[in-house]
């Protein structure tokens, strides 16, 4: 089973870095699989140091900003109780892991990671299909260069109703923020 969440890694300079990610996970949650690609910042911060935090968060502003690299600003963060990491303030659920082994030999590794501890600042907020919907039309603008114009337009046409009728202000403004760069993403590409 995957489970959609945000990651936090830290680099050797201690810097920060916020990547939405859904790894492999079993109902224990005792240990993931991310599969992030060697090209990423939180392959390359793995690699420098082999720990971070993922983030169980119903937040999809927060994952729509990671995710098409728009965060203005980073969200607040705490020290980690057992890994020199960060915990970010307002999520529901946090796993320290730390990685057990790294199989490069794709594009896309795989990293075995081994929880080290847990945490719990507050319920998620429940289920609600304009955050779902955000959620897949999230991961749809990331794949702009892998799918045809017209299947990327029907799927996100298809997603707006969901957002129409259930949305809040935050799903509105991640969904607005996510068509937006889909919008940018094709007239930028039309007039290379």
């Amino acid at each position: 089973m995957i489970v959609e969440g945000i990651v936090t890694t830290l680099n050797r300079g201690d810097q920060l870095n916020i990547a939405p990610m859904g790894p492999i996970v079993d109902e224990t949650m005792t240990s993931f699989v991310f599969r992030p690609f060697r090209s990423s910042t939180t392959y390359r911060n793995l690699k420098e140091r082999p720990y971070g935090v993922f983030h169980i968060v119903d937040d999809v502003l927060l994952i729509a900003q990671a995710a098409l690299d728009r965060l203005e600003k980073a969200p607040a963060t705490r020290n980690a109780e057992r890994i020199a990491g960060r915990v970010l303030t307002d999520c529901c659920r946090w796993y320290e892991f730390e990685v057990a082994s790294f199989d490069d030999s794709s594009e896309r590794t795989t990293c075995n990671t081994t929880v080290v501890h847990t945490g719990r600042l507050r319920d998620m907020f429940g289920f609600n299909r304009a955050k779902h919907a955000v959620l897949e039309a999230t991961i749809l603008a990331t794949r702009l260069h892998l799918v045809p114009e017209a299947d990327v337009r029907k799927q996100l046409e298809a997603l707006v109703s969901p957002v129409e009728k259930t949305a809040g202000p935050q799903e509105q403004a991640a969904f607005l923020l996510v068509t937006n760069f889909v919008e940018d993403w094709y007239r930028s590409s039309a007039s290379r």
